[in-house]
């Protein structure tokens, strides 16, 4: 008997009361009525189905004649244009043939020019026999890491049937590759990942490594048609996979463009976003979705030139939206009066560009720069050695030229430069200030007011602990814990507590607790969303995007509204609650952030006199952080687009006063 006594009071030591209930050891901290763990996903995706059914009755209205449709195209390209950044003035080419090697119908040379300055550019040109002046294309590789190497079958089979073909090796692909050591080996695992992390650092300094890609590949346009046995006015494009890619942003904006043809990347963004999530850096634009830009629209950007799409229907890139993107761009191509310059070859196999695509390709290409409707068979393929394709002796530019210039020391270099923009920014009156900080963070201030629904509450030895969900018509809702010592009185301030790892972990951290209840200080413990409650699962987010929440991230910056600016929002929820709560209204109100949640905080504070001060722990202290260190992880929580153009996190601190320090 004395044994079971002992028993039961080691139990009774290890409960708690909730609600009058006895239960056991381990709190349900837990403030949502609800649970689904895509539930941020969902909300997010509400904004992309809304955007682009907006599109659908745009562009439903520009089927209606030619005019409507040539003043839809116009605007696609206005739109475009407004969000794909600033390009660099045009300088010196200085480009060099390294090296010519004849093979079985044609010869390849090796090129090597300069997109900008110091930034090498290899590519690879496959001439037909003769001296010309022949047709011309751009081949963009897709995602492996060997770029134009090994060599290109497309471009034996172009160059054969008398179209010269210009293979330009990728940023982070290649001899470019841009994350390498000494000895010119990659750093990273891939040529996704690269991308990813390359293009965070120029999204913050407002491009992105698509717009890089467009001006490698328009200044590669430049080089073919500087060249005396290059026809200008027979000039063509054409991809795969990430090549599929650049090929869609570049037909907006180069006119040179006659004939094009984009494969494995044709779908719909819409369905891909929500099917598979998005893909890597390379492949986003910021602000797509909030400018309605569906994938058909960058094709159609060039119409009623001709463009062939080529797809498989076990690709891994959606063929059901491959088909109805192309059902847009029949009727947009017949609208224009050119039914027959669009077409759709789909084969019975995967992803890439196997023989049927190639030969559909070189034909669909022959067929509109000679005007000769052929159909192009392919025999048999070249062995090409390494050494002719090569431009480079150490393999890579940034090592074999001294004074080559990395993508990652372009961002340097130009938040440098930019820092005269934002000290000039910081002069401006404080009116023009915040609203330019709510444009960047996709916010305006929210006129509905926020509704507190309990979700139960906690009674310990020495302080209550209430459950809330808080809802904002339009928002997600905010779970948060308000932490309500016993001996609390009107002196007692209000800390709300904001940790990365989420609200459970500071809850369940007794010291903490501890010490507010001690100091009687009333503690709010929040979970913003993604993060705790809301937090998206792992395993839908690809580790080779560096990134925990990787696409919810990318979906914010896709239909406008940056994660940062939807987290200083539930910030907003939080200090609306607290005024209008009984037991919270009138204090003072202090505000810790831990972590990723750093930069939400800065921008919470400069922007809400409510808070009366700040302390960030573990955080960045300056988005320049990021590029001097791109290698590092969930850089896309607190990614703005070109927010380094105007200020950057010291800058709101100085505007802040003395409200905000950072405690380690």
């Amino acid at each position: 008997m004395s044994h079971m006594f002992k028993f039961i009071k080691v139990i009774l030591l290890g409960v708690f009361i909730i609600e009058g209930v006895i239960g056991f050891a381990q709190p349900n901290y837990n403030a949502l009525s609800w649970r689904m763990n895509t539930a941020y996903n969902k909300y997010l995706m509400r904004d992309v189905h809304q955007q682009y059914a907006q599109r659908e009755e745009r562009l439903a209205q520009a089927f209606a004649s030619k005019e409507a449709m040539i003043s839809y195209r116009e605007d696609l390209k206005q739109r475009y244009q407004s969000i794909i950044g600033d390009f660099p003035e045009k300088a010196e080419l200085n480009a060099k043939v390294l090296g010519v090697s004849k093979q079985d119908g044609f010869r390849i040379e090796k090129i090597i020019f300069e997109s900008v300055p110091k930034r090498y550019v290899t590519a690879n040109l496959y001439l037909p026999v003769g001296t010309g002046p022949f047709p011309a294309a751009v081949e963009l590789c897709g995602h492996g890491l060997g770029g134009k190497i090994p060599a290109s079958k497309a471009a034996i089979l172009c160059a054969r049937n008398g179209i010269a073909v210009l293979v330009v090796d990728p940023l982070g692909q290649g001899e470019r590759i841009q994350f390498i050591d000494e000895d010119s080996q990659p750093l990273t695992r891939g040529a996704t990942t690269e991308h990813t992390l390359l293009n965070q650092g120029a999204n913050l300094l407002g491009s992105s490594l698509a717009a890089y890609e467009y001006w490698d590949n328009h200044r590669a346009i430049d080089y073919l048609v500087s060249r005396k046995d290059i026809d200008p006015k027979r000039i063509g494009v054409y991809g795969s996979s990430g090549g599929g890619t650049q090929t869609s942003y570049m037909l907006g904006l180069d006119d040179r463009i006659q004939v094009a043809s984009v494969c494995s990347y044709f779908s719909q963004r819409e369905r891909v976003l929500e099917l598979d999530g998005p893909s890597d850096g390379c492949q986003h634009v910021p602000y797509e979705g909030r400018e309605q830009l569906e994938l058909a629209d960058f094709v159609l950007m060039m119409a009623p030139k001709p463009v062939l799409i080529m797809s498989g229907k076990y690709d891994f890139v959606d063929y059901w939206g491959a088909t109805q993107g192309f059902a847009e761009l029949q009727q947009a191509y017949t609208a224009l009066g050119a039914p027959e310059k669009v077409s759709l070859f789909s084969t019975e196999g995967g992803h890439g560009m196997p023989k049927p695509k190639r030969e559909a390709l070189v034909s669909w290409l022959y067929q509109w720069m000679f005007q000769k409707d052929t159909i192009i068979h392919e025999t048999e393929t070249a062995a090409i050695l390494l050494e002719d394709l090569r431009c480079t002796e150490t393999g890579q530019v940034n090592t074999a030229f001294s004074d080559a210039v990395s993508i990652p020391e372009y961002h340097l270099r130009l938040a440098k430069e930019y820092n005269q923009n934002r000290e000039d920014f910081m002069k401006e009156d404080g009116a023009v200030v915040k609203d330019k900080v709510l444009e960047l963070l996709g916010l305006t201030f929210a006129s509905d007011e926020v509704y507190a629904e309990p979700t139960g509450t906690m009674k310990f030895r020495n302080y209550d602990l209430y459950k809330y969900q808080l809802v904002r018509p339009g928002q997600l809702p905010v779970p948060c814990v308000v932490v309500f010592p016993e001996d609390a009185d009107e002196n007692s301030s209000v800390t709300l507590y904001l940790h990365e790892k989420g609200k459970n972990e500071i809850l369940s951290d007794e010291n903490t607790v501890g010490r507010f209840i001690n100091n009687n200080e009333i503690l709010l413990v929040a979970d913003l969303r993604g993060f705790g409650e809301t937090a998206d699962p792992l395993t839908l987010n690809d580790t080779k995007y560096w990134s925990q929440e990787y696409r919810n991230a990318m979906i914010s910056m896709h239909i406008g509204k940056p994660i940062v600016g939807q987290r200083v929002m539930d910030v907003f929820s939080l200090l609306d609650f607290v005024e209008s709560d009984p037991l919270l209204n009138g204090r003072r109100i202090h505000l810790f952030a831990d972590g990723a949640y750093g930069p939400v905080a800065i921008h919470a504070t400069f922007l809400d006199s409510r808070i009366e001060k700040t302390e960030v722990a573990r955080s960045i202290k300056s988005y320049v952080e990021y590029l001097e260190n791109p290698l590092q992880r969930d850089v896309y929580s607190n990614v703005l687009y070109g927010v380094l153009k105007y200020y950057d996190l010291d800058n709101l601190i100085q505007l802040s006063g003395s409200r905000i320090r950072f405690v380690d």
